[in-house]
């Protein structure tokens, strides 16, 4: 068998075209936030604020926020060293606004072991949040059985689409969060990279959906607008640097 040898003058371009293809997607601009180059935490830039960005959390109360069904922050949820933080038994909350068209970044820490979630386009027309609203799972994979798990991995869009491994960091360290939804096309990005993809009502969509905990529940997904959401799963988490952008 005679073997061709490749010519030296073409392994760097094949090299990099390889590396292209295993290297997950970048963002074409920075999450806003820390990884925009902000040194303090939950404020804007001028440019964030010139490119219609704004504050859902200002550091140092929970103003504009409440339980689900509730009218105020339960007690269980508090600002601490300038992060909403659920410290103790307290519920899901949710923002007082509503939005349909948005780009939303954050940043959050989970403790040890820990579970908790970000949910989007969420209504108060079920008992429970994650009966209408998809979450971004927000974990601690290296110590939840969760994890063991991409479809309920951190980055996940819980239950319908994984997120690759490799991308969240440990417990007690802060991961940025950046979320897409604009019409039907939601991306989830964790640290720089999208990890979640999909669209709203497609066909994937509803079967992943029908094999899904959420087949039984007619009105999952079906929100054109809704409240952004947190969960309160039993453990410490903390959320910082949480801000929105309306998108047409």
């Amino acid at each position: 068998m005679n073997v061709i040898p490749i010519r030296r003058s073409l392994m760097p371009a094949l090299m990099l075209v390889s590396a292209s293809c295993s290297k997950p997607q970048q963002p074409a601009q920075p999450v806003p936030g820390a990884s925009s180059g902000s040194t303090t935490a939950n404020t804007l830039t001028d440019g964030e604020r010139a490119a219609g960005w704004k504050l859902l959390f200002d550091g140092r109360t929970g103003a504009g926020w409440r339980g689900y069904r509730q009218q105020t922050l339960p007690a269980g949820w508090q600002v601490k060293d300038g992060a909403l933080t659920r410290v103790a038994e307290a519920g899901d909350i949710i923002t007082d606004e509503q939005f349909k068209n948005f780009e939303l970044a954050l940043e959050w820490k989970i403790s040890p072991g820990g579970n908790s979630g970000i949910f989007y386009r969420a209504s108060e027309d079920s008992d429970a949040i994650y009966w209408n609203a998809p979450e971004m799972q927000v974990l601690d994979d290296a110590r939840h059985p969760d994890g063991q798990s991409r479809m309920t991995a951190a980055g996940a869009a819980y239950d319908l689409y994984p997120s690759p491994a490799g991308i969240v960091k440990p417990a007690n360290e802060w991961n940025a969060v950046r979320l897409v939804v604009n019409g039907n096309h939601v991306e989830q990005w964790l640290n720089g990279v999208k990890v979640v993809e999909y669209e709203f009502g497609s066909p994937d969509f509803q079967a992943k959906v029908k094999d899904s905990k959420f087949a039984p529940h007619p009105n999952f997904g079906r929100n054109s607008a809704g409240h952004i959401g947190l969960q309160d799963h039993g453990d410490v988490v903390a959320f910082r640097n949480i801000k929105i952008r309306v998108l047409p």
